[in-house]
This record gives structure tokens, sequence and C-alpha cells, in this order.
């Protein structure tokens, strides 16, 4: 555990200027497949939010883990919102429309506001969900007007590629959009950009808030899922 703690701590070190914009960038510590004494120790050292990819991880955990808020990271069926809403701060994985009337139709019957990141495909990859760049906007315009949903801004993926011009321009292209939603909307705070391999690229490039597992936690043993 104290190997996670000093990981934390370095990590606050090194975000301590902020982005390239001089904005704080939040730290959420993705926490897929780790125990919950692991997380508790990446709570204790002073990560901002946890978050978890799967649902019936998060049903795990969650009663084990000390005070933090908690996240959604993962691919989400609309037949599991049911379990979530009410329970998660923030959903980074709004991918289409369907999953958004499914957390606003719950979120409306159980009297709460769910606060969300709309995703994007910034790669337009197969593999991956979300909207992507020409569709973005529109889709944050749509989504925020549906009842119980608070959209807080933006959770893109970039593509996995050696080519650093082009994640830059990607990642540009996404702040932009962040920057007019946030020009017209001042309930838009987060651009949700950067996992372990490519956080420093997306911070120097207007990124607040970042997610990273194996930087905290180590390299995932997939032999025990």
């Amino acid at each position: 555990m104290e190997r996670i703690i000093e990981k934390v701590k370095r990590l606050r070190e090194e975000l301590s200027n902020g982005n390239g914009f001089g904005e704080r960038v939040f730290l959420v510590a993705a926490t897929k497949m780790q125990t919950a004494e692991a997380i508790n120790a990446a709570i204790a050292a002073g990560v901002d939010a946890v978050a978890e990819n799967r649902v019936q991880e998060f049903r795990d955990k969650t009663e084990r883990l000390l005070a933090c808020p908690q996240h959604f990271i993962g691919h989400l069926q609309t037949n599991k919102v049911k379990y979530l809403v009410g329970k998660i701060d923030l959903f980074h994985s709004c991918d289409r429309y369907e999953l958004a009337f499914e957390i606003s139709r719950v979120s409306v019957l159980r009297g709460v506001v769910s606060d969300v990141l709309v995703q994007v495909n910034a790669g337009n990859e197969d593999a991956k969900g979300g909207f992507s760049l020409a569709e973005a906007y529109e889709a944050y315009a749509k989504i925020k007007q549906m009842p119980g949903m608070r959209v807080k801004g933006f959770m893109a993926m970039l593509p996995h590629s050696e080519d650093e011009e082009l994640l830059a321009s990607l990642a540009d292209e996404m702040r932009k959009i962040y920057e007019k939603a946030r020009f017209e909307d001042d309930q838009i705070e987060y651009l949700s950009m950067g996992m372990s391999g490519d956080y420093r690229l997306c911070v120097k490039h207007g990124s607040n808030m970042i997610r990273v597992g194996s930087t905290i936690f180590g390299e995932r043993d997939y032999a025990k899922a």
C-alpha cells in the first residue's frame, strides 16, 4: 500500500502546475480489478475520485470504500443504469443517446440529477464507443436538455498511436469543443482526457481531468479476472 501512496503523491506533484491552460487537473483513479484495500490507499493518498469500469465491481466494492467521489468510466448497458443512478457522482461514458435517455428516465423516477460527460471517440475507432468529434457539440446540446441530466463536460478517448502530432491535434480539437460549450454554459467544468499512457500529452493540450490506473496501482493481472 505504501507504493500506491507514493505513486499518488508523485502524480500530485507532477500535476501541481496544472494543465497547459493553467487549470487544476483532477486526478481520477481507475480502479478496475483493484481490491478495496488498494483503492482505499489511493483515496487516503489524495486522489480526487475513484472510478469503476464495471457495474458489478462497483456494487461489490462501494460499501467498503472510504468517503470519496465515485465515478463510472466504462461502457454501460442500459439495463444496468438502475444500479448506478443516485450513487455515481459523475458518469464519464455517456456515449450514445439511448444511454442518455435511460439515465434521464431513471434519474427523474428517483428525483435526482445525474452529472454526465459526453463521451467522444476522437479517433473514430470502430472498437470504441462515443460520438465523433463532428457530433460532439450537437450531442452535448441535445443531452443537456434531457430532464434529470446535468452535462458537466466531455470525456475523450484518443486512439492508440505513436504519432504524437496526431494525438496533439485531436486533443486540441477536443479542447476547442470544450471551450465552445463552456463559453455558453457555466455548468461545463471537465474535459476528461488522458489515461496512464497518454495523460502527459493530454494535460499539456488542455485536459483538466485524467483517468489513471496502472500509473497508480501497477499493471493489472488479468489472470485473476
